[in-house]
């Protein structure tokens, strides 16, 4: 099957969700996909501010390593160049007037000794020699301050740097991190948050801490932009209000066209003739005032259908009674020419002229007969009972037939069956002719006619009788013109039944049509 041949097999309603949704669906597509894209530059925006704020950290970070060195270097070498009885407090007054930095440190020989120190710096396992100038940055063996160390003239200093306060550089920036994270290698310290682990959501940035010798790193990890769920919404926004507008037209054109129709449908195929076409008018079909009109229009032209079948039904009974009037006057008629030629027969000189009288009588009588009968099954319509009709005519060929031919009989064994008009006038005129022949011949042997079915639509009629059964040779010099004359007649009378004539041993048959039995 076509697709062309599936979308005809689709109801109206079914067409419609399928045009929209291939009209709209693209454009919704569209905009979702428009709306995603302005949502991943959104992020990217983000993740670029993101960077720079990390960016702004590392270096608060480095700032603040680059002033706690640089104080402590000035400090320290001040105290060590002043040969000083108390090298640690000379620094500690030099410190305390340098702002922003970290008032606990340690001065070393140049061997690494340890000279003084203000605060606690026992966790400092083989610290790094360094040459004077030079930095050294490493976390504390407790992971919770980063150690920084800085060479001077004669010796060295040292100083930490808290988890608490390099925080609080950072906290400074105003910047959300997921987690920041100091590292030399072997040890770190977490500034905020956890450190990152795999599989955490986030941007992560790496870079190194540029004052100092040392692999000492500082890893910022941003929290990941996603989308939220109103921000979900409004991207599929487009996509929810093509399903809407395609639902929402599917029900109303189910609604106000589909069902309604669907009932005006079955009311009108449950609609009888006999029924009141108002029953049609109080049919609910919904709210649309077009499907209230088809209805309305469909009880008007039913209406005025009854009201033609109405005129055409009183129109036929007044022909029907037209009919039967014309076929009872033409009975009338050929009963008075009947009754006409028996009385010029009863007046006529020769006996010739008398059988001329009498036969053309019979044969205006058989043919009054026929529409005497055809007048009483008009009020049926099942055309015309062939027995009734074989019957009274049995009886007007013995009633018309001279005191020396009425010895002769006629016995019927005829079934119940009817047929047209013209079949029972050939019928007629054709036992007409046989039953007189036979009256003329002086036959006293009774004339036998049988009607019976040979099928549902046929039946077959046979005449019997001992004057058949003279030969019927017409080159036959023997045989008489009286002969000859009949057996035209009768091979013309079949011919109007359109069937053979079927001669046997002293009878005839002949195949007619009839009209199927009643059930």
């Amino acid at each position: 099957m076509t697709l062309r041949a599936r979308f005809d097999r689709l109801g109206t309603a079914a067409k419609l969700l399928l045009a929209l949704s291939l009209a709209l669906l693209p454009v919704g597509g569209l905009l979702v996909w428009s709306a995603l894209g302005d949502f991943t530059n959104v992020r990217s925006t983000i993740a670029a501010a993101a960077g720079q704020r990390a960016a702004l950290s590392a270096t608060s970070i480095e700032n603040l390593i680059a002033r706690n060195a640089l104080a402590l270097r000035v400090a320290a070498n001040a105290a060590l160049n002043d040969r000083s009885a108390a090298p640690c407090s000379d620094a500690a007054a030099t410190l305390a007037i340098a702002p922003a930095v970290a008032r606990r440190f340690a001065i070393e020989q140049g061997n690494g000794q340890p000279t003084c120190s203000v605060g606690d710096f026992s966790d400092m396992v083989n610290p790094p020699l360094t040459s004077p100038g030079e930095i050294r940055l490493w976390i504390a063996e407790d992971g919770r301050s980063l150690l920084l160390r800085t060479g001077v003239a004669g010796g060295s200093a040292t100083t930490r740097l808290t988890q608490t306060e390099l925080a609080s550089v950072l906290q400074s920036e105003g910047a959300q991190y997921s987690s920041v994270v100091l590292t030399d290698g072997r040890r770190q310290i977490a500034l905020i948050g956890n450190p990152v682990q795999s599989g955490d959501k986030g941007t992560a940035y790496a870079r190194p801490i540029a004052p100092g010798s040392g692999p000492l790193d500082i890893r910022i990890t941003t929290p990941e932009r996603s989308i939220t769920a109103v921000e979900w919404a409004l991207i599929l926004l487009p996509v929810m209000m093509w399903a809407i507008a395609a639902l929402l037209s599917w029900s109303l054109v189910n609604r106000l066209l589909t069902r309604p129709l669907r009932r005006l449908q079955q009311s009108v195929t449950a609609y009888q003739p006999s029924d009141d076409p108002q029953i049609l008018a109080a049919q609910d079909v919904g709210h649309a005032i077009e499907i209230r009109d088809l209805r309305d229009a469909f009880v008007r032209a039913v209406a005025r259908i009854e009201e033609t079948e109405r005129g055409m039904v009183d129109a036929l009974e007044g022909q029907r009674r037209l009919v039967r009037e014309v076929h009872h006057r033409v009975k009338n008629n050929l009963q008075v020419v009947a009754s006409l030629l028996s009385i010029h027969g009863r007046t006529a000189d020769s006996h010739e002229g008398k059988a001329a009288f009498s036969a053309i009588a019979r044969r205006v009588d058989a043919l009054s007969v026929v529409h005497r009968n055809h007048y009483a099954e008009l009020e049926e319509n099942q055309g015309i009972a062939l027995r009734a009709l074989l019957t009274e005519l049995a009886q007007g060929l013995r009633s018309s037939a001279a005191d020396s031919q009425r010895s002769l009989s006629i016995e019927l064994d005829v079934t119940q069956a009817s047929t047209t008009q013209d079949v029972a006038v050939a019928i007629a005129f054709l036992v007409t002719e046989i039953v007189e022949y036979a009256m003329l011949q002086g036959s006293t042997k009774p004339v036998e006619i049988s009607l019976r079915r040979a099928s549902a639509l046929t039946g077959t009629l046979a005449i019997s009788s001992t004057v058949l059964l003279a030969s019927d040779d017409d080159g036959d010099a023997s045989v008489p013109p009286q002969r000859k004359q009949f057996e035209r007649i009768i091979e013309g009378l079949a011919r109007q039944l359109r069937s053979p004539l079927e001669r046997k041993l002293g009878q005839y048959s002949v195949d007619l049509p009839l009209f199927p039995e009643r059930a």
